[in-house]
């Protein structure tokens, strides 16, 4: 008897999938797609502007044109081999049973009337899923008997199993661990796993300690040796704990071009990659200091009052804060103080939004990206695929403190990059755990 194959399942995306990711339409295998009308109005939308939002607009209408060609929607237009087809739905306004429940005709009810005259239309013979990042939409969905789902393509699998970037060892034996007081203060990867448990990978830093003595330790992949490392003064700046010794050793590895610090606030990221970068600004022909514009509020920045300096101050006034920081650690008349201020004079050290990154040379930059947590994974991808020879990028954010309406914790770009980076030699992560700010600040942090 031949088996009875699977129906092929039909995928409604919301706008919010396309402009969080703008290649989505490619990631739902053999199954088939359908778009409503109102999704590609709001698309058209965001098609003005240089945010990553609006570039991600762009780019699908272009994958879109491209895709279709001179074909019709009609039938829907085939995706490629072993993929579905992707279909435009026209609808005239909502239907009566969304009307008569919402009321407003809004773009989301024009999907939910989209997705429930495809239910209709096809729910005996074929699943029909609503796919959106809006949870609230969901909800909605799920009330009127609609399945819907988060887009999963890019969700990490768990966020307790996300790489620290470090290994802990308290029971090391005593002439192992000698070694390290001993020219060349190194062990071989080999016989530290021959006499030990640790997970060695590119990279990775090590506490290891027993009753006599402790060290901290680097996998450094170019000798393939655990190599001992020390806390490094950096333009004023001396680490305070252990992550910290191991975030300024990745930030200042001329081997290591790319590098993530995941911590709460007050931990130091944004500190210690910029000290970084000014101990070794030699090396570079330019630092960068960006962040992603989210507003806290669900208005744009454009509807705030002034031009746009005075607009956009406030979410860079951060990084501002932590330069002075780093200033106020030598007398004003210092030239590593003055330093400074003739760098950002001089576009050497440059702060700005991340949208501005648009048409810059990315080589041999120092490239630091603050609160790189509410970026999406594509955009995480688009920023390292531009990156040129001799450039070194930092990524920099709390996983937990989230501002971008459609991400979390499993779904952010930086989670999506230490997922996906760990073990490869061109990669360090170092997780900050200890709050170095007052002790006020550190139990707010910790219980609110």
């Amino acid at each position: 008897m031949k088996k009875r194959q699977k129906a092929k399942k039909i995928f409604i995306l919301d706008t919010n999938v396309i402009l969080h990711d703008a290649t989505c339409i490619h990631h739902f295998q053999e199954h088939d797609i359908i778009i409503p009308i109102s999704v590609i109005e709001e698309i058209d939308n965001f098609k003005r502007g240089s945010q990553m939002i609006n570039l991600n607009a762009r780019e699908f209408a272009r994958t879109l044109d491209k895709i279709t060609g001179s074909a019709v929607f009609e039938e829907g237009v085939p995706l490629g081999k072993g993929k579905g087809k992707v279909t435009i739905a026209i609808t005239k306004g909502i239907n009566k049973e969304i009307r008569e429940i919402f009321r407003e005709d809004t773009p989301d009810h024009r999907i939910l009337s989209t997705a429930l005259d495809a239910k209709k239309k096809y729910n005996s013979e074929r699943p029909v899923i609503l796919v959106t990042k809006d949870v609230n939409l969901r909800m909605k969905a799920k009330s009127l008997g609609i399945i819907a789902e988060d887009y999963e393509t890019d969700r990490i699998g768990s966020i307790d199993e996300l790489y620290s970037g470090k290994e802990f060892s308290e029971d090391l034996n005593d002439e192992l661990l000698l070694k390290f007081f001993e020219p060349p203060y190194e062990i071989s990867f080999k016989e530290v796993i021959e006499n030990s448990g640790l997970e060695i990978i590119p990279n990775k830093f090590f506490i290891l300690r027993n009753s006599n003595r402790s060290v901290l330790a680097f996998a450094n992949i170019l000798t393939e040796t655990l190599h001992k490392i020390d806390k490094k003064n950096v333009y004023g700046i001396i680490p305070r704990n252990a992550e910290q010794t191991f975030a300024v050793n990745a930030l200042t590895n001329p081997n290591i071009p790319l590098v993530s610090m995941t911590g709460k606030a007050g931990t130091g990221k944004t500190l210690l990659a910029l000290a970084s970068a000014l101990a070794v600004k030699s090396q570079y022909r330019q630092i960068y200091v960006a962040r992603p514009i989210i507003p806290l509020s669900n208005k744009d920045i454009g509807y705030l009052p002034g031009d746009v300096e005075s607009k956009l101050a406030p979410y860079m006034q951060p990084l501002w804060d932590n330069l002075r920081v780093i200033q106020d650690q030598f007398p004003e008349s210092d030239k590593q103080n003055q330093a400074i201020n003739q760098m950002v004079k001089d576009e050497k050290l440059v702060i700005e939004p991340l949208s501005y990154i648009r048409g810059r040379s990315l080589q041999r930059i120092y490239f630091i990206v603050d609160e790189a947590q509410n970026l999406t994974p594509h955009e995480i991808k688009t920023i390292i695929t531009r990156v040129g020879e001799g450039t070194k990028i930092v990524f920099t954010g709390d996983i937990y403190q989230i501002d971008h309406p459609y991400l979390d914790s499993l779904s952010n770009g930086l989670s999506y990059l230490i997922e996906h980076f760990k073990g490869q030699r061109l990669y360090a992560h170092v997780n900050l755990e200890k709050g170095e700010r007052s002790v006020l600040a550190e139990l707010a942090s910790n219980l609110l």
